[in-house]
């Protein structure tokens, strides 16, 4: 009897990776028990899931820096995970680890990023009593609301990863190479996006980091991914002068794009937008969506309205406002 392709697949993972990837054999498996696909390996099913959800769908119309953007070449949240993706695909190569399951953890990784960006994300955070992180509804976008209340049953190496790849350490490598990819893709898609928007010139980059990592977005990237594979075995890192340029470009962004008065001055209608939502679905909890008066009716309204406001596109949740807060006009 002919061998499945599945089986095939993870014969050549298992013959051809490095001892410290995670191969697709050596999964802890999923929550419920599936029986395995013919085709595709536990991690390439979970990239197939993730890929045809619906909250995957709806990053291309969530904020990535600049709100709604006019031009067609601002980065999304969308048009960030694919770069995320693309970096940690080029390391896990190269660093002969398991693509499949970078490529998994890169493309689920936003996935319960709030509208407007980290500014969505700080005000459900202020006013949820549990408290908000992107990284931890992320987790239960594919545990608990995709599939209208099913989840998607992803493997457990694949949750750490998007769960860890904010500040935590992930389990495996591959969930290492994504929070590292994560960076590399936002810091430097952010420079030529605020480049081109004005907010700041190429001139105005600090001269330590443009020296040791290049002046162009494809020299820096290269640099950054060329550390991470010369000095990375069972850990994932950079050499000591690259971590160093990183953080102070990163410390940079931080002062001179993220929180400045620039790129602020439309956040704060943002913010009250979110807040706005928030009190309202807190009065008016029938007006909720069935599945969140479900998850309402179960673990509390607050998590219900985290959980419907986050899922929201910034389109969405500005048409929602309207709707509720602008009288439209009689006709008679």
């Amino acid at each position: 009897m002919s061998k499945l392709p599945r089986e095939i697949t993870e014969e050549i993972e298992n013959m051809t990776l490095s001892d410290f990837a995670c191969k697709s054999t050596q999964t802890k498996g999923r929550k419920v028990y599936e029986k395995p696909c013919d085709i595709r390996t536990e991690f390439q099913r979970d990239r197939d899931r993730i890929i045809h959800s619906n909250a995957f769908r709806r990053l291309k119309h969530k904020t990535q820096v600049f709100l709604i953007p006019k031009s067609d070449h601002y980065r999304t949240r969308l048009t960030h995970t694919l770069e995320v993706s693309q970096i940690a695909r080029t390391i896990a190569r190269a660093l002969r680890l398991n693509e499949d399951l970078t490529e998994a953890i890169a493309l689920g990784h936003d996935l319960g990023h709030t509208p407007f960006g980290h500014d969505g994300e700080r005000v459900l955070d202020a006013l949820y009593p549990g408290g908000f992180k992107h990284y931890l509804q992320s987790k239960r976008v594919v545990e608990v609301i995709e599939k209208n209340g099913e989840g998607l049953n992803l493997t457990e190496e694949v949750i750490d990863g998007i769960i860890c790849h904010t500040n935590a350490v992930a389990q495996t490598l591959e969930g290492q190479i994504v929070k590292f990819s994560d960076k590399i893709a936002y810091i430097n898609h952010d420079i030529e996006d605020s480049i081109r928007g004005g907010v700041i010139r190429q001139e105005d980059l600090p001269d330590t980091p443009v020296r040791v990592l290049g002046a162009t977005k494809s020299q820096r990237i290269t640099t950054l991914i060329s550390s991470i594979i010369n000095n990375s075995t069972d850990i994932i890192q950079y050499d000591s002068e690259t971590q160093k340029a990183h953080d102070e470009l990163r410390a940079f962004m931080f002062e001179r794009v993220y929180f400045a008065p620039t790129t602020n001055e439309e956040k704060g209608k943002a913010r009250i937008i979110v807040e706005y939502l928030y009190n309202y679905f807190l009065k008016s909890p029938e007006a909720l969506p069935p599945l969140f008066q479900k998850i309402a009716a179960e673990n509390g309204k607050e998590l219900a309205i985290c959980d419907f406001i986050s899922g929201m596109t910034d389109d969405f949740a500005v048409d929602y406002f309207k709707e509720i807060c602008i009288p439209k006009s009689w006709s008679y």
